[in-house]
């Protein structure tokens, strides 16, 4: 009989919000602090020309984070960069519910991993707030980017938001759900 491993809502369920609640004394389950969202960026930068790759960055963004992403626009035109308002100057996708665990999972297990050179994340990427944001430089890291297809490299920037009120609440959060955090 084969075995289903948990997913990440249910180990946090079941393993983390008790673990929160011994180390940090919650008196209530509600306190405890939990992921609200996960934001992804892209900016398009070279390619504010180039429809056909402004198209396949959008198509891949999306193989990615399994949703359509929303352009984003650009508010006020910079002439030394050639930009006028309202060019899209790239995409955003918020991952919400269980694309939003799915999404990560497959960030701290498959797409981490391959990363070059990856040590590890800092400590420094947790804002005050309790809001981890990692600069990811090539996409290809991901298993749903084939390298054959890929027209253009991309670099990625992904916000995982908390609910946290303190710093320390929120790396212990991100270190029970399985992020490699540096020791520093």
């Amino acid at each position: 009989m084969q075995t289903r491993s948990m997913n990440l809502k249910e180990k946090y369920q079941k393993e983390i919000v008790p673990k929160m609640q011994e180390k940090f004394s919650y008196k209530n389950k509600l306190a405890i602090p939990k992921i609200e969202k996960v934001v992804v960026n892209v900016g398009i930068g070279n390619y504010l020309k180039d429809k056909k790759i402004q198209n396949e960055i959008e198509k891949e963004l999306g193989l990615i984070v399994g949703q359509k992403p929303v352009p984003t626009l650009s508010k006020k035109a910079i002439s030394g960069f050639g930009i006028r308002q309202g060019m899209v100057v790239g995409f955003k996708s918020t991952l919400r519910r269980s694309r939003m665990y799915d999404f990560i999972s497959r960030l701290i297990n498959l797409a981490l991993p391959r990363t070059r050179d990856f040590r590890g994340l800092s400590l420094k990427s947790v804002d005050q707030s309790g809001n981890l944001s990692i600069g990811i430089k090539e996409s290809i890291i991901f298993p749903e980017v084939s390298e054959k297809d890929m027209k253009a490299s991309f670099g990625l920037e992904v916000t995982v938001v908390t609910n946290a009120k303190t710093r320390e609440e929120a790396i212990e959060l991100f270190r029970l759900m399985g992020f490699p955090l540096k020791k520093e």
